[in-house]
């Protein structure tokens, strides 16, 4: 199995536990709802925060390859020009 499913997996184990865990608690049907949405923010904005991590770490590794293979290009082409 891959790490991104593994992980993936266990944040729904955790997400469905404290659904799980605030439905069944002793409170108020509305205190309950508040919970709820505050937890779905919060886990809306952390998975916000890994996805754009996600994103910046894919953009360096992309502008690295690019930089290599342009420096490579460039080596290339001084090369034959200096054969020339």
């Amino acid at each position: 199995m891959s790490t991104g499913k593994v992980l993936l997996g266990v944040l729904a184990g955790v997400a469905a536990g404290a659904l799980l865990g605030i439905l069944f608690a002793p409170e108020k049907g509305s205190d309950t709802r508040k919970k709820i949405a505050e937890k779905g923010k919060d886990y809306a904005d952390d998975l916000t925060q890994k996805l754009n991590d996600l994103v910046d770490e894919m953009t360096q590794k992309i502008e690295s390859v690019v930089k290599k293979a342009k420096d490579s290009m460039e080596k290339k082409t001084e090369n034959v020009n200096s054969e020339l």
